[in-house]
């Protein structure tokens, strides 16, 4: 008989224990952070009904959606009536307009819950990955963008990147932008989609799809030579420091300029590029502009998002770190009146991933989640040792209990694999004395207490 694989589903993990925590380590600070920002905790069903899902994410999205076919003697139909939620945004609108009289005028929600997606795995790339968002309902204030950026630009702090930058955008300067440079209405998704890949394939790859996608060749290059001018303005003021304020000061306001002149009289154009200056305006009164970088190119594929845009990147690091942005109509899909929206999503995995690469967890992280264990010395004093146990537990230790009565040295083994800091002996002349060994596992020094005095060792010396 075959035996059975005994991998998880590709695409899928497993998680042991130090995966766990350091999981929960970074959740952990990211919840701190937003709560201190004023965001409350909302949890949804992994599975939606699959009109909820469809027709939100744009023509790649839809098909990245894992539908689940419906069940028993449905089944032989082929067809799908459930999906495995894409992210946590149109679950979030879904929320929005079933709860609305029951949320308050500003609903400023977090959410930290696991998505699928069918996509090709690959490496830091899983078809099962966390989320971890922040959206804020009822505003069409930028102050809400700002505040999102510095909350997630505070949560990655925390976690010790130090070298990031935030990345904003607006849909409507990039409609501006499009119709300036003489895309027409129903080819400028397609010239998004394309765009989008500027990084990844380069302006002659950009310029071979705009091609395949029907896109005129003048129109193109138009395009394309907007953005390389903007590259130019970026390399300008990483060279130098342009009227005297910080490069990344400079840089935005000679982006700002030059969109102005671009779009010119654009309507919406005009009215994102205002949006965009109040973002970076807030920004400063946070302290947080230096972190913030307008980038023309930038242009998430995601048909939801109707304003601001945003996305966080590191150096040296292929894709980002999270993203997000303004999506004022989403709720309307399902409530019938728009309600403003705006929101970003940190990539919990991407972000153990790169940490676990860089070695930026602390050490705690590592070690065992017992701070002593305590050993069994033989069959005959298996309840000593099961009653001190629960003694340093009601003194708020953690604990582990051997579990068998074993050779001393094999116990000690078990606890220097495990990280643990402390171990407790009870041997035949401790018992009598009522007294407890405690050795310090790591300086090797070993003492002898009165049991009572155990717990209060330990506590002070962790």
């Amino acid at each position: 008989m075959a035996q059975a694989s005994t991998q998880p589903a590709r695409g899928m993990r497993d998680f042991l224990p130090l995966d766990v925590r350091r999981r929960e380590y970074v959740i952990g600070i990211i919840r701190e952070v937003y709560e201190r920002y004023g965001f409350e905790p909302l949890e949804t069903p992994a599975v939606e009904n699959i009109e909820t899902l469809m027709g939100k994410y744009g023509e790649e999205g839809n098909q990245l959606i894992f539908k689940i076919l419906k069940r028993g003697e449905h089944e032989k139909t082929g067809e799908a009536d459930l999906a495995l939620r894409y992210d946590l945004t149109v679950p979030l609108a879904r929320v929005v307009a079933e709860y609305k009289d029951r949320l308050p005028k500003f609903f400023k929600r977090y959410q930290i819950q696991p998505v699928w997606r069918a996509d090709r795995p690959a490496k830091g790339r899983y078809r099962e990955f966390y989320q971890c968002d922040v959206d804020v309902l009822g505003s069409r204030s930028m102050i809400v963008e700002a505040e999102i950026c510095a909350a997630a630009g505070e949560a990655l702090t925390r976690l010790g990147f130090t070298n990031f930058t935030i990345r904003i955008n607006h849909r409507q300067v990039l409609t501006g932008v499009l119709d300036a440079a003489g895309i027409p209405q129903d080819k400028q998704t397609d010239a998004l989609v394309a765009l989008d890949k500027l990084d990844k394939i380069g302006r002659e790859g950009v310029a071979k799809e705009f091609a395949a996608r029907g896109i005129a060749s003048d129109a193109g290059y138009n395009l394309l030579s907007f953005f390389e001018a903007a590259g130019s303005l970026e390399h300008a003021a990483e060279l130098s420091v342009i009227e005297g304020r910080a490069e990344t000061e400079a840089l935005n306001a000679a982006l700002l300029g030059r969109l102005v002149e671009f779009v010119g009289d654009h309507e919406a154009g005009a009215r994102g590029i205002d949006e965009l200056r109040s973002i970076i305006r807030y920004a400063e009164a946070i302290g947080i502009s230096q972190r913030i970088r307008i980038d023309p190119s930038l242009a998430r594929g995601l048909s939801y998002y109707t304003g601001t845009i945003m996305e966080i990147n590191v150096p040296d690091l292929a894709g980002s770190l999270g993203g997000g942005g303004r999506y004022d109509n989403l709720v309307g899909m399902f409530l019938g009146q728009d309600v403003p929206a705006c929101g970003f999503s940190l990539g919990l995995e991407r972000i153990i991933f790169v940490m676990t690469e860089r070695g930026m967890f602390p050490e705690s992280v590592a070690s065992s989640t017992a701070d002593v264990m305590v050993t069994i010395w033989s069959e005959d004093s298996i309840a000593d040792s099961v009653a001190l146990a629960q003694e340093l537990r009601a003194e708020g230790l953690r604990v582990d209990l051997y579990t068998e009565a074993d050779k001393l040295g094999k116990q000690f083994k078990y606890a220097s694999s495990r990280g643990i800091a402390f171990v407790t002996v009870i041997g035949e002349e401790e018992r009598k004395r009522d007294e407890v060994s405690l050795k310090d596992m790591r300086s090797g020094e070993q003492r002898t207490l009165p049991r009572e005095s155990v717990a209060a060792m330990i506590k002070e010396s962790l």
